[in-house]
């Protein structure tokens, strides 16, 4: 099969940080799928695991965790999927990745994907989807049925993957939702996405939350840069606040007062967390995935893919990395087609 893997980890200028190889097709355990990849999308994880490094892989390493495609096989202990479903799903960091013309998924964190979407679409959600719903609904004490109502949410990088579904899973919560962007056309898409507000966070977030008629906020996500906004986050929450975090910090965080006087919830979310532990309760992910399938196919939320690139090789994938590196992209990016 083809496939598009690194042996070394480097600048994606150089035209070996990704390579166009030829692999066996995998054969599924008891709990795997194996699908025809038919679209991926390109997240920071996969950057960052491909940012330069001394590290060297004896074997061609396969990034990509984001799919939509076809089952092409299933495992003896798979149930609710058959040969020729159309599935999407964001994978596991521990097994290779999609990539790939075939990848094996567990089943389990893996869903048939939305009815009206194309694969390019659906590869462009679940990362991000699985992300923001887990931080919101799962990692902080919200319900997506009213869990907002009468509350303010802050979402730091409205216009991010994470971000734009943040704000859309937010708003059927009930949150009054502040978005920030820093650019005409990224407060364009968060207001279409339905921020009640959008802030620059190039300037002092407090003034701008204070000309709205925010003098705290009950909860904020940020899903940029965790160092640069935790000091003035403790300040803008209110007391018994919740701040949700994706983002590994570069140094230690003062996490005494005023989290500590306000009792202010920190909450970390990793994707990836369940598949890589085994969790028992790993397969909700696969419901997540089929509850948000729900929600577009029935209008109540939206695809957030902006771009989509063809075909799968290499060179393509090596343009959005560097496209996803250069910190302008808007909603997601996907490459579809072999």
């Amino acid at each position: 099969m083809k496939a598009v893997a690194l042996t070394h980890y480097l600048p994606i200028d150089d035209p070996k940080s990704l390579l166009d190889v030829e692999l066996e097709a995998p054969t599924p355990g008891p709990h795997d799928l194996r699908v025809r990849v038919e679209a991926v999308s390109v997240n920071p994880v996969d950057t960052k695991i491909r940012a330069p490094k001394p590290q060297v892989e004896e074997a061609p390493r396969i990034l990509g965790y984001d799919a939509a495609g076809t089952v092409d096989a299933v495992g003896d202990a798979v149930t609710g999927f058959v040969v020729g479903d159309t599935v999407y799903y964001a994978g596991d960091i521990t097994r290779p990745g999609s990539n790939a013309q075939f990848q094996l998924v567990d089943a389990r964190i893996a869903s048939k994907k939305p009815a009206t979407l194309d694969f390019a679409q659906a590869a462009a959600l679940p990362l991000t989807a699985l992300t923001a719903w887990e931080l919101l609904f799962e990692r902080m004490p919200y319900s997506i049925d009213g869990g907002g109502t009468g509350k303010s949410l802050l979402v730091i990088a409205g216009a991010g993957g994470v971000g734009s579904i943040a704000i859309q899973l937010a708003k059927l919560a009930g949150f009054t939702v502040i978005a920030t962007a820093s650019r005409e056309e990224s407060v364009a898409w968060c207001r279409t996405l339905g921020a009640d507000h959008v802030i620059d966070h190039r300037e002092d977030l407090a003034p701008q939350l204070k000309a709205l008629g925010f003098e705290t906020v009950d909860a904020a996500l940020n899903l940029a840069d965790t160092d640069r906004y935790w000091t003035v986050l403790g300040e803008l929450l209110a007391p018994q606040g919740h701040v949700g975090l994706i983002v590994e910090p570069s140094g230690a965080l003062k996490i005494g007062d005023p989290y500590k006087s306000k009792c202010i919830g920190i909450h970390w979310e990793f994707m990836f967390a369940r598949a890589r532990f085994k969790t028992p309760d790993m397969a909700e992910q696969g419901r997540i995935l089929a509850r948000l399938a729900e929600l577009i196919d029935a209008g109540q939320m939206r695809g957030t893919l902006t771009d989509t690139l063809s075909p799968i090789s290499a060179a393509t994938l090596r343009e959005a990395h560097r496209r996803l590196e250069s910190g302008n992209t808007i909603g997601k990016l996907a490459v579809s087609g072999w």
